[in-house]
């Protein structure tokens, strides 16, 4: 396994010009929802505990639906364009760094992302994940948010176009109005392949995405 992400992620980066874009989002509005709706989830079969990161990838899943000139993949001799929306969520385990893939993620709310991205997280650290449960998908989300890491990037995981690499959200000094206060802000970062997603498409996408995060009531409706 170590074998194979060392060739994929040595060839993704001697081969695909990498271009990075990088937005602050304020998440106080997204932290007092998710607190609400955790407030109100049931016992059972209904239960559910959203994270910080159920948000991110509801709001990658619904900027892609926006611009979905992000969802392709770079070929020989033509540009790939994908029609579902599949999110593939980096997650660590002993072996090495795998990707569960959220299918149709744009049809999914965020109790179901919630739960089934832990169902699949723990069946990929226990290598319990069939080939086409981690293969495939047209976006990648890799998170050390909980591990204090303010900013990073990330190299691209072929033969996706993109990977959006999430920081910690953290007390900033932000002005608002003229005025200096404190915010919560979470630094993303999205790595690019130029060759399908240039900059003006790449801030495209990062505008929607980071629209949603700051207003997070739209991804309900």
């Amino acid at each position: 396994m170590r074998r194979v992400i060392a060739e994929r992620l040595t060839e993704s980066a001697r081969d695909i010009p990498h271009f990075t874009l990088t937005v602050d989002c304020t998440i106080d509005a997204m932290l007092g929802l998710r607190k609400d709706l955790n407030g109100r989830a049931s016992e059972g079969d209904g239960a559910y505990k959203i994270s910080v990161n159920d948000f991110v990838i509801r709001a990658v899943a619904l900027a892609m639906r926006k611009v979905p000139g992000v969802n392709v993949s770079w070929m020989a001799d033509a540009t790939r364009q994908y029609m579902d929306i599949d999110v593939a969520v980096a997650v660590a385990t002993p072996g090495g760094l795998i990707t569960p893939i959220l299918r149709r993620a744009d049809q999914k709310g965020l109790a179901e992302i919630s739960n089934e991205i832990k169902d699949l997280a723990a069946r990929a650290r226990d290598g319990k994940l069939s080939l086409d449960e981690f293969q495939g998908g047209g976006f990648t989300i890799s998170n050390l948010g909980m591990y204090g890491i303010k900013e990073f990037s990330a190299i691209i995981n072929p033969p996706q176009s993109c990977i959006l690499a999430v920081g910690a959200g953290e007390a900033r000094p932000v002005v608002k109005d003229g005025a200096l206060g404190i915010a919560t802000v979470m630094s993303c970062t999205l790595s690019t392949d130029h060759r399908t997603v240039d900059g003006a498409l790449g801030a495209e996408f990062m505008t929607a995405f980071k629209a949603m995060i700051e207003d997070p009531l739209t991804m309900l409706l």
